[in-house]
């Protein structure tokens, strides 16, 4: 029952993060592929660079309760390796790889910000908050989505280190941050050159 209580809760959140927000909304309003456009990405970024500011909120706000709806439920509902927190991190997992490789748009996605700090909000709120708060400082002064992204998902596991100590938890903002970093590896190069997109 353990192990199907496992498969179940990652096959059934990798299909929730796998639904593409960015891509529905901006297909369904406009017509078109939003990985032919801009960065390529499916991500709010991406959405704000077709529809305007509006859509990247909602598409942000719809990411990151797509996030953060699996890991409240598998919280709720999880009866193997409570103590450990073992589901809720391994749901959290899969939404994130659902959003950044979506079995429905042929393993293409987003970079798993919007959906990640989601994520963390659901295992600890106080410490998704103040990512956050975090990236929106960042963002607002630098105008570069990517280094608020950066910067906040890096700085991530010491905060749930600090103000949660779960070590399931750590251990997942640790590799959520490097693999979202990792992701916005050609951002990194662009921000290096002087040379990415600022938002306005």
């Amino acid at each position: 029952m353990e192990l199907l209580e496992i498969i179940l809760t990652i096959v059934i959140t990798y299909l929730i993060g796998s639904i593409p927000t960015g891509y529905i909304i901006v297909k369904t309003f406009t017509g078109q592929d939003i990985r032919t456009i801009g960065s390529g990405s499916t991500g709010a970024t991406n959405v704000k660079r077709v529809m305007g500011k509006k859509w990247f909120f909602i598409t942000l706000l719809l990411d990151a309760f797509k996030g953060a709806l699996p890991v409240i439920l598998a919280k709720i509902f999880a009866t193997s390796f409570t103590g450990l927190g073992l589901l809720p991190v391994l749901a959290a997992i899969a939404v994130i790889l659902g959003h950044s490789k979506s079995i429905f748009l042929k393993f293409t996605g987003g970079k798993s910000v919007a959906s990640g700090v989601g994520t963390i909000l659901a295992l600890n709120w106080q410490v998704g908050l103040i990512i956050a708060i975090i990236w929106s400082i960042i963002t607002y002064i630098s105008k570069y989505v990517s280094l608020g992204s950066i910067i906040a998902l890096a700085i991530s596991p010491f905060l749930m280190y600090f103000l949660d100590g779960h070590l399931a938890y750590v251990g997942y903002c640790t590799l959520g941050a490097l693999y979202i970093i990792w992701l916005h590896r050609s951002n990194i190069q662009r921000l290096i050159k002087g040379e990415e997109n600022k938002v306005r």
